[in-house]
């Protein structure tokens, strides 16, 4: 084995292995770069073991593949900087770059949802065809309107927090195969169109969006998200960027999902509290909608603030809170 030759072929992998092992923060390219230096390293490493007389070479490249290694394997336990990093930069820069998606879902939703809401308005007929002719009376009488009363404030807004949340990771989850996310978001464009509907075709629309508008401002948004960023997930898979292989696209694009989920569990939370202290709250309707619209106004701004500034300046974090 010609050792000088063997150093200098793979010796520039090596260097640059040693840099993207010291760094503070990587981004995707550069974490799969890693990944696949610290492989190439450690086959090269047992060849060098096998046949290299010199303990001083390999000694040096096992130093560079442990630590390699250990920034790999680090599971350190978020600190507090990198939660607040997670929440200034991480997570609103994740959900501002992927805005032409959420974006549109959010405005075929909501045309789906009019349209439909309109229809079964103007057909009565048709809500009896889904829930019947007694459960769309009671619906109209009480049944709306106590849905947010039936239990306690805490028990209900925990409900909430959770079923949304699992809504959500559906959709991020089953994004790569882009079908299941469309039939969840056509399920609740029905569901809420029904309802609507019901309410408007007996004169209760102010009571339908009296009790909607509050929580569903915000909660909506956080669905329309995890929607649109699962619908991205599956597009990497089908048009890959130029640059990218499709494992690739499809692994970049699941990190950012990973941190938009970890963002939307906070995004509910603060949904559900709205939906369960707020909506039902004997309050005047005006003041419980400029409540909702506010926390909703304050979202976008928070997104598109802080994630265009993280966006522009190239400051992004690609990976949990504590990458």
């Amino acid at each position: 084995m010609d050792l000088d030759a063997y150093v200098a072929e793979h010796g520039g992998e090596w260097r640059r292995l040693e840099v993207l092992t010291g760094r503070a923060r990587l981004d995707a390219g550069e974490i799969d770069e890693l990944i696949a230096l610290y492989q190439r390293a450690t086959t090269q490493l047992s060849v060098l073991r096998s046949r290299c007389p010199d303990p001083a070479l390999v000694s040096q490249l096992s130093q560079v593949v442990l630590r390699a290694r250990s920034r790999l394997t680090d599971r350190r336990r978020p600190s507090w900087a990198a939660v607040a990093r997670f929440a200034t930069v991480g997570f609103p820069s994740a959900v501002y770059r992927a805005w032409p998606w959420w974006c549109g879902v959010a405005t075929g939703f909501s045309l789906l949802s009019f349209f439909l809401m309109g229809y079964v308005a103007g057909n009565p007929d048709t809500a009896s065809a889904f829930i019947g002719e007694e459960a769309a009376a009671d619906l109209v009488d009480s049944g709306f309107a106590g849905y947010y009363t039936e239990f306690a404030a805490p028990t209900f807004a925990f409900h909430l927090w959770t079923h949304n949340a699992w809504l959500a990771a559906q959709c991020l989850a089953a994004g790569v195969l882009i079908v299941p996310v469309l039939y969840l978001l056509w399920q609740n464009a029905l569901n809420i169109a029904v309802v609507g509907g019901v309410m408007v075709a007996y004169g209760r629309s102010d009571v339908f969006f009296g009790l909607i508008t509050p929580h569903g401002l915000l909660e909506l948004t956080g669905v329309f998200v995890a929607a649109g960023v699962g619908l991205r997930t599956g597009w990497a898979w089908i048009s890959p960027p130029a640059d990218l292989t499709r494992g690739q696209a499809v692994a970049r694009a699941g990190r950012e999902a990973v941190l938009v989920a970890l963002g939307l569990v906070g995004v509910f939370a603060v949904a559900a509290g709205i939906e369960a202290f707020v909506t039902p709250a004997p309050l005047p309707v005006p003041f419980r909608v400029a409540v909702g619209a506010a926390v909703w106004l304050a979202f976008l701004a928070y997104v598109v603030l802080l994630g265009r500034r993280a966006t522009v300046t190239g400051d992004v974090v690609r990976g949990g809170p504590g990458t």
